[in-house]
């Protein structure tokens, strides 16, 4: 979780997440180099009009400004292309988790498992206990190993949904009548917060989810209290 001060992204809980913030840092950074170089010739143009006036025509520094432009984009699209590739790729994954949305709830079923399914709702304010989190917290966890391949199957019950985790890298839409899909593994032991980030209606902002990342023996543990 972040805290309410921070302005940058949650700490990632899945390597899909780390890439991303690989990818958003390396963006940034020439981000930055561009505004520094561009923010340096404007005022050196608006303080000197003799020395700088080499800027202002010439058959070279149009070939500069057009060329170096084209090279920055291919140094940010290859990261990019790859990491897209990387979030669509789901390779054998060790279980399944199907999730279905509803006004205003998330439905879990364990599809490796016989009758392993659940509803999730979020807690009321007046029945939070101490030390969780108002409109985030569920009353049934979903519960997944760590370093574990999971595939998940994301559809809806009745209107669009959105199957988001942040600090997973995960943002799945859950459409009537279609299966979405995607893959993800936790790498470490924790708490990881989402919400429907598709606006589905009057109760929207309280339908949150909550995945609870534990070891493979606890998971085997949980599931047989469930089983």
């Amino acid at each position: 979780m972040s805290m309410w001060s921070d302005f940058g992204l949650q700490d990632s809980g899945s390597p899909l997440m780390e890439q991303l913030i690989f990818f958003h840092d390396h963006t940034m950074f020439i981000l930055l180099m561009i505004t520094v170089l561009v923010g340096y010739i404007l005022l050196s143009l608006f303080w000197s009009s003799i020395t700088n006036r080499f800027l202002l025509e010439g058959q070279l520094i149009e070939f500069i400004w057009t060329i170096v432009p084209a090279v920055i984009l291919v140094f940010i699209a290859l990261p990019s292309l790859r990491l897209l590739y990387l979030l669509d790729e789901v390779e054998m994954p060790s279980l399944t988790l199907k999730v279905v949305g509803h006004q205003w709830y998330w439905s879990y079923e364990y599809s490796d498992f016989k009758e392993v399914e659940f509803d999730s709702y979020m807690i009321m304010s007046n029945d939070l206990e101490e030390g969780y989190f108002r409109l985030l917290d569920v009353d049934h966890r979903s519960v997944l190993p760590v370093l574990t391949q999971v595939r998940v199957l994301v559809t809806s019950g009745d209107v669009l949904h959105s199957w988001a985790v942040p600090s997973l890298g995960v943002k799945v839409d859950a459409n009537p009548g279609r299966l979405n899909q995607t893959s993800f593994m936790l790498n470490r032991v924790g708490l990881y917060y989402g919400q429907c980030s598709e606006i589905c209606g009057a109760n929207h902002s309280f339908m949150p989810l909550v995945i609870e990342g534990v070891s493979g023996g606890l998971f085997i543990d949980w599931l047989s209290s469930v089983i």
